[in-house]
């Protein structure tokens, strides 16, 4: 079939697999913060020593709203919230550290958001040094942060360097003016640019550019300019993301109307054009919305066969303790997920009282854990092996279902393993959902839980 085609046929909602079974599927019971601690405490026995852990911090605020977004986060101006919210935070890694009983091993720690950068250097500073001071740092250890281009500044740049920080990721979105316009988020090349300078001035070897595409607005001539500006930046990676238009769940994306959005058609054009100009430029897909030069640490680990991806994203290293700090924040261990309560002041007052406040949880069964171990290998490492404990949980249809892929070029398959085919890097989403049995059980099938897969 051809690939438009296959496009088409495949472009359906489908879950993003930072987690499995996806959070949709979780329930609403809050579990007890002493059972999850329990769960804690046995992955990190399990794997600190070998592998360390990863820590995620959830910075909430903005200076102002961006319309097309669907994370977690408050629109302030007020910048003396730093302090309490800092406070908490290290109040709630002591819990985790009481828990461990030992010194943690950190070997990655990332700053997301919200607006990491609405922090002043000086408390961003603060809160690293607190994070470290009872912990080892791996050999290898990778400290990351996403930077908005107009409030990142050098001495942003220069106090997380300091700290240990040389990997940064830039929302840029799109260049041209009117899309900025109506997703409320204006930002020059000259301002991108200056950033992106002075963080390899600085030091930093690693620089990410978010772009988006089927954005309100966006045509092809304003993805081809964004390109253009793009290479002459080069900057290491590339996340080229789907915009997911959830009005349902995120209101700022109520004042687009059907007409402001691009079609189904329209979206596929700008994923084509997209990814012919990542070829040009010598970005390789690592997977699911990432690409990278082949210099860059994410690119030698896709090769490597050691990405792991979890809920921030494609890590260059497996670990199986994922701490997530911070209103909302979602940890993995490995036998269970956690959210953390998401509104700020219930999260503050919680861990003021040196207690977690858990919106929501999920312990995993064996089945998931298999399970869970399958779709990583799909979309990690491009290979899945048909083991015994995985085989007892597939469904009776999953036979005729990959031989359709296969059929299609999307994977090659037989008897013993499955290996996903360079066509097929589009569809991963797609070929990891045949191993949703979560997934398989839902009445809606996902309609109305996830975006569309292109």
């Amino acid at each position: 079939m051809d690939r438009e085609l296959l496009i088409e046929k495949y472009n359906v909602p489908v879950p993003r697999y930072t987690s499995y079974p996806t959070v949709p599927f979780w329930g609403d019971q809050r579990p007890e913060a002493g059972d999850w601690l329990k769960v804690v405490k046995r992955t990190f026995d399990e794997s600190n020593a070998s592998k360390g852990i990863s820590i995620y911090v959830h910075l909430p605020y903005c200076g102002k709203l961006c319309t097309y977004c669907a994370c977690t986060k408050v629109i302030t101006r007020n910048h003396g919230v730093e302090d309490q919210y800092i406070d908490a935070l290290l109040k709630e890694w002591q819990i985790y550290l009481n828990t461990f009983q030992e010194q943690p091993i950190i070997r990655e720690l990332h700053l997301g958001g919200g607006t990491p950068t609405f922090f002043n250097p000086e408390n961003l500073k603060k809160l690293i040094i607190g994070l470290k001071k009872n912990a080892k740092l791996h050999p290898e250890h990778e400290f990351s942060f996403e930077g908005h281009p107009n409030n990142t500044t050098r001495e942003h740049l220069q106090a997380l360097y300091d700290v240990g920080f040389r990997r940064v990721s830039f929302g840029v979105q799109d260049f041209d003016p009117e899309v900025q316009r109506v997703i409320n988020r204006p930002q020059s090349f000259e301002t991108v640019k200056e950033v992106t300078l002075a963080a390899r001035e600085i030091g930093y070897h690693s620089v990410n550019f978010d772009l988006i595409y089927g954005l309100p607005k966006q045509k092809l001539t304003s993805v081809s300019d964004t390109f253009e500006k793009v290479a002459e930046l080069k900057p290491d990676r590339i996340a080229y993301y789907s915009y997911a238009h959830v009005p349902w769940k995120t209101k700022g994306q109520r004042i687009f109307t059907d007409a402001d959005i691009p079609d189904s058609a329209g979206k596929r054009a700008l994923y084509d054009l997209g990814n012919e100009k990542l070829a040009e430029l010598g970005y390789s897909d690592v997977g699911m919305d990432h690409f990278s030069l082949p210099h860059d640490e994410l690119f030698i680990a896709r090769e490597a066969r050691r990405l792991h991806r979890n809920f921030m994203g494609y890590n260059t290293s497996h670990t199986e303790l994922l701490i997530g700090l911070g209103a909302s924040s979602i940890s993995d261990a490995k036998y269970a997920y956690a959210q953390n309560v998401k509104l700020i002041k219930a999260y503050e007052e919680a861990s003021m009282k040196n207690e977690l406040d858990l919106e929501k949880g999920y312990f995993l069964s064996d089945e998931d854990v298999i399970v869970k171990r399958a779709i990583l290998d799909i979309t990690c490492r491009r290979e899945l092996l048909f083991t015994d404990d995985l085989k007892a949980y597939l469904p009776a249809s999953i036979n005729e279902e990959l031989q359709v892929l296969a059929d299609e070029g999307i994977i090659i398959v037989n008897d013993e393993k499955l290996v996903v085919t360079d066509l097929g890097m589009i569809f991963l989403r797609n070929i990891a959902k045949l191993f949703d049995n979560k997934l398989r059980a839902a009445k809606s099938g996902g309609d109305n839980m996830f975006s569309k897969s292109i």
